[in-house]
């Protein structure tokens, strides 16, 4: 088990208690000045070689949602040089799960094309409040579909509530928060913006650093030190459950590299892609 302890790496930029956008001096050594208060409680570094530590880790496995075209298989993530890396790859493997004349995507195919990873700390770890971060590289050619995001412990989806730090397809940088309505559909606050919008040279080949605060009143997602999201959570209330918070309670990581689904298609794409990760850390209040 981890100590809690302070732990600040690289360039200090400002505290995350304001709203305002936080600069970096190094965009590529970026990193978060966490304000006082505040102790590490859960991180990985991936500083072993070999596959991702299973005391933090479970895996998805197989098809999963979204009609997305890979296998989760835990084969596809290693760690090596002090990063996770998840890879995605043009592969045929068989689906033990296909029945003939079944109109279920996930048991109608009888091959998958491709294959990933889909890293879970669902019934590991789980946490309420605190501030996420994680320096990682992305993959946005077409049809790859990288992401950061948790789900809520408890009730289904969209009841549970899904935080998407980090997500990308179609050329979008996403950061997304989505809760139930009252009709029981999906209620998204989703704020994006274009690679190409940002602006840097070779922005894909850089480390970027994804932050969550999550307060009980509040949900801010940064990009490299910009807030990209704020959501007020007195507006996240489900009706449908009495008004259940889905951001009041504990929450589950999942670090993923889906390849298809609205990630269009990845046909001209070359394989293998990856989805790159030097670390994630949680800290929380004292």
């Amino acid at each position: 088990m981890l100590t809690r302890r302070r732990f600040n790496h690289g360039v200090a930029l400002a505290t995350l208690s304001g709203a305002a956008d936080l600069r970096a001096v190094d965009g590529n050594k970026l990193a978060v000045q966490i304000p006082k208060g505040y102790d590490l409680v859960w991180h990985d570094e991936f500083s072993k070689d070999g596959p991702p530590d299973p005391r933090q880790w479970g895996y998805e496995h197989g098809f999963i949602r979204n009609r997305e075209l890979q296998w989760y298989q835990p084969q596809n993530a290693r760690c090596r040089n002090g990063r996770l890396i998840i890879e995605a790859r043009r592969q045929t493997v068989r689906n033990p799960h296909y029945q003939l004349g079944s109109t279920d995507w996930r048991y109608s195919r009888k091959y998958a094309q491709y294959t990933s990873a889909s890293l879970t700390t669902r019934g590991k770890h789980s946490w309420k409040y605190g501030i996420f971060a994680m320096r990682g590289r992305i993959d946005i050619r077409q049809g790859l579909w990288p992401a950061w995001w948790t789900l809520g412990v408890s009730k289904p989806w969209p009841a549970c509530g899904e935080i998407d730090i980090m997500e990308y397809y179609q050329g979008h940088i996403n950061a997304n928060v989505a809760w139930q309505n009252a009709n029981g559909s999906s209620h998204w606050k989703r704020k994006f913006t274009q690679v190409a919008s940002l602006h840097e040279p070779h922005w894909a080949r850089q480390f970027h650093l994804w932050v969550m605060h999550w307060e009980p009143t509040f949900i801010r997602l940064y990009l490299d030190g910009h807030l990209y999201n704020h959501v007020d959570l007195s507006h996240t209330l489900d009706p449908r459950f009495d008004n259940f918070n889905p951001f009041h309670q504990p929450v589950y990581m999942i670090l993923n590299l889906a390849v298809g689904g609205e990630a269009l298609s990845p046909t001209r794409t070359k394989f293998p892609g990856y989805f790159e990760v030097n670390y994630v850390r949680i800290y929380q209040r004292r």
